[in-house]
């Protein structure tokens, strides 16, 4: 029994020595396939949106080039050929366009040039009061706030009409005086020809009655 177990040791000794070796080698070639094995792919990360593009703000259009400033003296030239053609309109037209006129202007505009049209108009009407009202038209345009092509012509206008005003006033001045004094002769050539009656009276004394007494001697 000895003798078989003795025997039986050394077979069993190379059986485990094979297995460890199997073992051994069978986890070497699990090391292998594991390292060998790629692993999974990475998930691929979705695309990032494009970023938005970039709008270039618009350049502003370039600004217009400033209008030539006014010519002084073509604007005073325009407006002193305005107020000559509307005189002359005025003295050729008559009545008819006087009134016309008056009712296109109104009673009070507000604009230089209507206002001294108004003015040419209501001295060109001359009824009482018109030059007095056209000298007031006229003399806000005078002061040195008025619009340059107007204020030269309204002093001008200002000047010929406060000058017409004042020889009318004097003119009526002078009828006044006039009729004052054509009263006062009338007066005396009354009194004249009362005294006349009087001294006729007495230097011709009535005829006494026919049927009278007669005077003694």
């Amino acid at each position: 029994m000895r003798a078989r177990a003795a025997s039986a040791a050394p077979l069993q000794a190379p059986v485990a020595a094979r297995a460890s070796a199997w073992a051994v080698a069978a986890v070497l070639l699990c090391t292998l396939a594991a390292c060998s094995t790629p692993p999974p792919p990475a998930p691929v990360p979705e695309p990032a949106p494009p970023p938005p593009p970039v709008v270039q703000p618009e350049a502003p259009p370039p600004a217009p080039p400033p209008a030539p400033a006014p010519d002084p003296a073509a604007l005073a030239d325009a407006a002193a050929r305005r107020l000559l053609a509307f005189h002359d309109r005025l003295r050729e037209g008559g009545a008819a366009e006087l009134a016309r006129e008056q009712a296109r202007l109104g009673e009070s505009p507000e604009q230089p040039a209507k206002a001294l049209e108004l003015a040419l108009l209501l001295a060109q009407r001359q009824q009482p009061g018109d030059l007095a009202r056209a000298v007031a038209l006229v003399e806000p345009y005078t002061r040195a706030t008025a619009p340059p092509p107007w204020q030269a012509l309204a002093r001008l206008l200002h000047t010929r009409l406060a000058e017409q005003r004042r020889l009318e006033e004097q003119l009526d001045r002078q009828n006044q005086q006039l009729r004052e004094q054509q009263r006062r002769l009338e007066q005396v050539a009354a009194q004249l020809e009362a005294l006349k009656a009087i001294e006729r009276s007495l230097n011709n004394p009535r005829p006494a009655p026919p049927n009278g007494p007669a005077p003694r001697p």
